[in-house]
């Protein structure tokens, strides 16, 4: 039986960090779709680093930012008596990095092809910004935040050099199930190594499957 361990830990790992950046993802998804500043490209730029960046480049300056001797690591050692690296805290940070592009692309197509027009159109029957946000754009936008839930969840499940240059292989703490089938390979245990990878491999199927499923309905609808 193999250990659910590792498993558990990237579930709960992908989920904190799924509703993390849906929450610090939407304004900056909503500033990149509507902005004009001279910044912008920018700003898509950084955004979208992680989708070209090596992982152990971002993991090593991860790990960097966040050593106890650095101004940040530092300020939450102060704060909380333990250290980013090497700890459950420390992967969401890393995550949240890696992950970003996942959650704020799809959110910033979904608001470009919304338009502001809904929104003008609800300020004209006299709603506050916030209001017409969260009871007009928000649900014309759901195939986008669902896409972006889906893939930011999928994405952090599969993560691999970063979470290991920040959190090392700490069993119950940074021990997720990609580094534990990289261990299970290591020591030639390739059954488990197996059962592992193959229910990584079934659920990863199943995530392309319902992006390609609401994207299918969505331009089922449009059309």
């Amino acid at each position: 039986m193999p250990d659910l361990g590792p498993l558990w830990l990237t579930l709960q790992l992908a989920a904190v960090t799924t509703a993390i950046l849906l929450i610090l993802g939407t304004p900056l998804a909503w500033w990149l779709a509507f902005t004009r500043s001279r910044i912008k490209p920018a700003m898509e730029a950084v955004t979208a680093l992680p989708l070209v960046l090596p992982p152990t480049v971002l993991g090593f300056y991860l790990l960097v930012i966040l050593s106890p001797t650095s101004p940040i690591g530092a300020f939450w050692v102060r704060v909380t008596g333990d250290s980013l690296t090497f700890s459950f805290a420390g992967l969401v940070v890393a995550s949240i990095f890696y992950s970003l592009p996942f959650a704020v692309q799809p959110m910033q197509n979904a608001f470009e092809t919304v338009g502001r027009g809904p929104l003008e159109a609800a300020a004209t029957l006299r709603a506050t910004p916030v209001d017409a946000f969260f009871t007009v754009l928000s649900p014309l936008c759901r195939r986008g935040y669902l896409t972006a839930a889906v893939l930011a969840f999928a994405h952090t499940i599969g993560e691999f050099g970063v979470v290991l240059m920040v959190g090392g292989n700490i069993p119950g703490e940074t021990r997720v199930i990609s580094i534990a089938i990289y261990e299970q390979v290591e020591t030639l245990n390739y059954r488990e190594a197996h059962v592992l990878s193959l229910a990584l491999l079934l659920f990863c199927f199943a995530v392309l499957l319902v992006v390609y499923g609401i994207n299918r309905r969505g331009a089922t609808r449009v059309g």
